[in-house]
């Protein structure tokens, strides 16, 4: 049946708007507002995300000609671009980076947890940065290269529901080794990552920390085998206890760790693997590496579906304001994939939205069938008897 209000209300009023407000009041971010809310930010900032809009104008144009549907989204009017503008340059980004981690606790709280592709009882998190290229004439602040800019986004990704744990916005010159020093992880986690990481101080503060870590060993690292292990009937090759013996790496990390060499059979070449898991099955620290690639799936989604490549602002505060509202609905879609009984990819359910957000369904009934046509009303002057 028809519903009273369309889809991209009932998708933004996910987070209740008294919450957004406290955390509106929390931040200040309307110390000095006048009659453009930070709600009507927040609403035109994710039809950004949702509808791609490729400008301000599209943004403002998109909104007003809703044809008088904007009072379900609590809006009055649509904003002006010029509007928008000001508030994107000048409302502190802050208050969407604590909505995102708003909505990442609700969404713990009211997804099913869909666990890992693997049985692995330890909480399992990925490491990894992308970097988003920037116009160097058109963001001047964000100096990269000599004629490039540029801003990292920094991403903890956690593999029970494969949501973002925590995320971190720098500059194109920030190493991952320094970023990762900012994320807090729980004792007993275990974290995949690339050899970007490749860091024996950071190896030594998570080895202290309780944290294990499974990576990709470099080629001209010297160590020397302690202990050599039968492999199983599988892909692994090799499975050996090693030391460092480098003067400088058997100093900064001095315990025993583990190489495990498994074979890529879709690219048909070697992965030599380092960890720190010392008593698990080599396949399961195989599957471990493997299933890192869920995060690079996730940049992709983020970069090819949400609008985060192109900005609608210059500024630092309204490029950070855009990066969050897209981590916003990333989240957002994450939730409705978990609730969906269509089984819909990330990519397909961003575009059938996109189609159908001023649809007047009813959002759960519309994700479990999208493509279910709802039955039309009957005609009322049918009814009368003459």
């Amino acid at each position: 049946m028809q519903f009273n209000t369309n889809l991209f209300s009932q998708i933004i009023h996910i987070i209740p708007r008294s919450s957004f407000a406290q955390l509106v009041h929390e931040c200040g971010a309307e110390r000095h507002a006048k009659g453009f809310s930070s709600w009507d930010q927040y609403v035109a900032m994710l039809f950004c995300q949702f509808a791609q809009a490729k400008s301000l104008r599209e943004i403002s144009d998109g909104l007003a000609v809703t044809c008088g549907k904007l009072s379900h989204l609590g809006l009055s009017a649509a904003p002006a671009k010029s509007t928008l503008s000001y508030a994107n340059a000048h409302r502190p980004y802050q208050l969407y980076q604590n909505s995102f981690f708003h909505l990442l606790d609700f969404c713990r709280n009211e997804s099913p947890g869909k666990k890992k592709k693997f049985r692995f009882k330890n909480k399992l998190l990925s490491l990894d940065s992308t970097t988003i290229d920037l116009c160097l004439s058109l963001f001047p602040w964000a100096d990269f290269r000599q004629t490039k800019g540029a801003v990292k986004l920094h991403l903890l990704l956690d593999h029970d529901g494969y949501l973002p744990d925590f995320a971190l916005i720098t500059d194109g010159k920030q190493h991952d080794v320094s970023a990762a020093r900012h994320f807090h992880l729980p004792a007993g986690s275990t974290v995949a990552i690339d050899r970007a990481y490749c860091d024996f101080d950071l190896f030594q503060q998570w080895h202290e920390s309780g944290v294990f870590f499974v990576t990709r060993l470099k080629g001209n690292a010297a160590y020397e085998i302690v202990e050599s292990r039968s492999v199983p009937h599988s892909n692994v090759l090799a499975d050996q206890i090693i030391h460092f013996t480098g003067p400088r790496t058997s100093l900064k990390y001095p315990e025993l760790l583990r190489r495990v060499v498994v074979w890529d059979k879709e690219n048909e070449r070697e992965i030599e693997l380092l960890t720190n898991l010392l008593h698990f099955g080599a396949t399961t620290i195989g599957r471990i590496y493997r299933d890192r690639w869920e995060i690079e799936l996730f940049f992709k989604v983020l970069k090819q579906h949400l609008k985060i490549k192109t900005f609608v602002g210059t500024s630092p505060n309204a490029l950070k304001t855009q990066i969050w509202t897209a981590l916003i609905a990333i989240l957002l879609l994450r939730y409705l994939q978990f609730r969906s009984k269509f089984n819909l990819p990330l990519c397909r359910l961003v575009a059938l939205l996109r189609l159908n957000l001023f649809s007047y369904r009813n959002l759960w009934d519309w994700l479990d069938d999208p493509f279910e046509t709802p039955p039309k009303l009957p005609d009322p002057q049918l009814e009368f008897i003459f």
